[in-house]
């Protein structure tokens, strides 16, 4: 039985973790829950799944009179590291949305257990220091996403990592996949969080809407499979059923399919390398139609700044994330127009000083100053 401890319990990665792990009770035992502020919902998960030990940033004062049971409670604005370091657990699914999910990272792979990696941020901002880092402890890093999941079940073996032509990733082109951009102009928040196929996060939805989040996932897929970024392919496909694809060198194409679930990728990270019986509903090819194109770059301009950021290198990529993790929570305020998003990255980018090779803390100070920075941008 697998001990798991999931950062971010509360959001919709963790939330469906808890789904799959009570499909199967005789696999695997929750040892550790971690929320930013909801803590009633910790407290419902946690009295219902009896961890030893549950973790909450803030809102903290009344959470051990909502448990039902003695627990191990950790407080702050570290907690979610600290239970890490603490829980003795055999796998960590860190859920955490945005850069407060690096530092969890870092604390799994410096005790050398499991990661199961949805935290964008970490392999977007700190890529190389992670990676070092899980070969450093031979620690493995699971990916959660549904298309480096997709990628990662392609490239078992016989086949090899050695052996890739291209990755190309794919990507529903959110709500606004057909929009022009006179039509993007005067979008509403309620119209970007209507994501055709997924039920995701706030955060994560607007990324989508905007292709930032494919940006991010072409970098990630660059430090989780070492493929170069002039080989990772983003394209189109609105039916969502394709969630990624291999091209090796002999020309061989090999995908991975499936009804747009994220219990499907959660699921296979808890359990590599074992396969459980799924939860959700099988795909019906019957009548089935699969489409795909290129996405349009100077409509979706995030898209592009992520690979211009990703070339560069060094504290590029933080800037990127940051700039747009402060601008994506205007936008959902209504403080900012959807069209100001990638205008006000680019600013951010090519304002900055670079550093490369950076230490954590230099990821961690560029992320700072360019919040500092944007928020400035747009007042003034």
């Amino acid at each position: 039985m697998k001990r798991v401890l999931i950062l971010g319990s509360t959001g919709s990665i963790g939330r469906q973790a808890l789904e799959v792990i009570k499909q199967h009770p005789e696999e695997f035992k929750v040892v550790g829950l971690s929320a930013f502020d909801n803590s009633e919902l910790l407290a419902q998960q946690a009295n219902e799944f009896k961890p030893s030990m549950v973790a909450i940033v803030r809102d903290s004062s009344c959470i051990s009179e909502l448990l039902n049971y003695k627990c191990h409670i950790i407080t702050g604005e570290d907690a979610p590291a600290r239970l890490v370091e603490a829980c003795a657990a055999d796998i960590v699914l860190n859920s955490i949305v945005g850069i407060a999910g690096l530092m969890p990272t870092v604390s799994a792979l410096k005790k050398g257990v499991t990661l199961a990696l949805a935290n964008k941020e970490s392999m977007v901002t700190a890529g190389e220091i992670i990676v070092s880092m899980a070969r450093e402890k031979n620690t493995a890093i699971l990916p959660v996403d549904s298309e480096h999941s997709a990628i990662f079940q392609c490239l078992q073996k016989p086949e090899g990592y050695g052996e890739i032509k291209r990755i190309i990733l794919t990507a529903s082109g959110g709500p606004f996949r057909d929009y022009t951009v006179d039509m993007l102009k005067d979008v509403t928040v309620d119209q970007a969080l209507k994501h055709p196929t997924w039920s995701m996060g706030q955060k994560i939805t607007i990324d989508s809407a905007t292709l930032m989040n494919k940006g991010f996932e072409v970098i990630e897929a660059h430090w989780f499979f070492g493929v170069e970024y002039d080989d990772i392919e983003v394209v189109i496909h609105p039916e969502s059923v394709v969630h990624s694809m291999v091209e090796f060198i002999d020309g061989a194409v090999l995908a991975q399919m499936g009804v747009p679930d994220m219990r499907l990728p959660i699921q296979y990270a808890l359990s590599y390398p074992q396969r459980l019986r799924g939860m959700i509903k099988p795909l019906d090819l019957r009548g089935l139609t699969l489409t795909f194109r290129k996405p349009d770059c100077e409509k979706f301009r995030c898209l592009q700044l992520a690979y211009d950021a990703a070339l560069k290198g060094g504290t590029y990529p933080a800037v990127l994330n940051a700039a747009n993790e402060v601008l994506v929570d205007l936008f959902l305020k209504g403080a900012l127009r959807f069209l100001d998003i990638p205008v006000f990255i680019e600013e951010a980018l090519n304002r900055h000083s670079p550093i490369y090779n950076p230490s954590l803390e230099d990821i961690i100070y560029a992320d700072w100053r360019t919040r500092d920075a944007v928020k400035k941008m747009v007042v003034n």
